[in-house]
C-alpha cells in the first residue's frame, strides 16, 4: 500500500489539504483511505446510543454496521496507542492512504504551513518532508506549494508514489 502524508502544526491547513486531496486524487480514479492522528480524547459514538452504551458497560470492541456503512470502535484500557504500521495494517487495500498526523513517523510528508500561526517549519529538521505546501512564499532545499494549489500537490505525491 502506498502511504503519503500531510503534516504540519495546529491550524496549518492539514485537514482542508487533506479533503481537498481525496476529492482530487479520487477524481482521478485512484482509491484512496485516511488516517487521522488525534492528540486528545476522542469520541465517535453518542451517549445514550445502543453502541455507546455497550462500550460503556465494557466491551472491548463495538462493531457498528448498517446496509451503508460499518464502524468499528476499540478501547485501549491502558494499553500503548498503536503504532501506525498496526493501524494501516487493519485497512482494505488501496491505491493510496493519506495519514494526517504522525510527523515524526518515517513515511513521506508535505507539510501543510500558514504563516500567520507563528510556528516554525518543520522541514528544516525533518527529512521526511518531502515539500512544503505554504500561503506565504518560502525558499527551501525541497519544493514548495501554494496551500491552495491542490492539483500541482496531488500531482507531486502522486509521482512520489508512483501512481
Amino acid at each position: 500500500m502506498r502511504i503519503y502524508g500531510v503534516t504540519g502544526w495546529k491550524n496549518a491547513g492539514k485537514t482542508g489539504l487533506m479533503e481537498r486531496l481525496v476529492t482530487e486524487i479520487t477524481g482521478r480514479g485512484f482509491s484512496v483511505s485516511t488516517v487521522k492522528h488525534a492528540h486528545h480524547s476522542f469520541d465517535v459514538d453518542q451517549p445514550g446510543k445502543d453502541s455507546h452504551r455497550h462500550r460503556s458497560a465494557g466491551a472491548r470492541e463495538v462493531l457498528l454496521a448498517s446496509g451503508r456503512r460499518w464502524a468499528l470502535m476499540h478501547e485501549l484500557d491502558g494499553e500503548q496507542e498503536p503504532p501506525l504500521s498496526e493501524l494501516l495494517a487493519r485497512l482494505a487495500p488501496v491505491d493510496l492512504v493519506l495519514v494526517e498526523g504522525y510527523k515524526r513517523d518515517s513515511h513521506p510528508k508535505v507539510e501543510a504551513h500558514r504563516a500567520e500561526t507563528g510556528n516554525p517549519l518543520i522541514a528544516p529538521d525533518e527529512p521526511t518532508v518531502r515539500a512544503v505546501a505554504s500561503d506565504v512564499p518560502l525558499t527551501l532545499d525541497r519544493p514548495v506549494f501554494d496551500l491552495d494549489d491542490t492539483r500541482a500537490i496531488a500531482d507531486f505525491i502522486l509521482r512520489e508514489v508512483g501512481l
